[in-house]
This record gives structure tokens, C-alpha cells and sequence, in this order.
């Protein structure tokens, strides 16, 4: 079992397919609970940089109302004539 660094921002899935498509299959990867995770791998040193890489669990933020309008092909200057403003 190797131990790694937990990421600040862990997904196991994600890191799953991220180890899978260097060719590490991982079935588990278990949170030890004091700031690292382990699996079970027979090459940490090709897994390393992956889990230091790795930055799953990313919380979109939220559009601003010009980014609203824009995707609906408006502005904020449209949206004043709209309202009379």
C-alpha cells in the first residue's frame, strides 16, 4: 500500500481515472484520516506527481449578470431598454 499527500481538493473517482489513464488501475483509495490517502500500486513513483497534481471537487462559481445576459445574447444596456430605465 504507498501513501501519498492528500490533495486539498480529493475526488476519488476523478483520481481514479486520472491514475487509470497513465495505466495504474486503482480500486480503492482509502482517506487515512491525518492528511494522506493510500492504494494499492506497485508504481509509486509513476503515481506520485498524479496525486500531487491532481485537483478534483472544483465548485464553479457563479455567472455575474453580464455573463447571464450575455449567454442569452443580451447586454446590460439592453436590459435597461427593456425596462424603461
Amino acid at each position: 500500500m504507498a501513501i501519498f499527500t492528500k490533495p486539498e481538493n480529493l475526488n476519488g473517482a476523478e483520481l481514479k481515472q486520472e491514475l487509470a489513464a497513465i495505466g495504474i488501475v486503482v480500486e480503492s483509495i482509502k482517506d487515512n484520516l491525518d492528511g494522506t490517502i493510500s492504494f494499492n500500486t506497485d508504481n509509486e513513483k509513476l503515481a506520485k506527481p498524479i496525486v500531487d497534481a491532481h485537483n478534483g471537487t472544483v465548485i464553479p462559481t457563479e455567472p455575474t449578470i453580464t455573463e447571464k445576459l450575455a449567454s442569452v445574447g443580451l447586454s446590460i444596456d439592453d436590459l435597461k431598454v427593456a425596462l424603461g430605465l
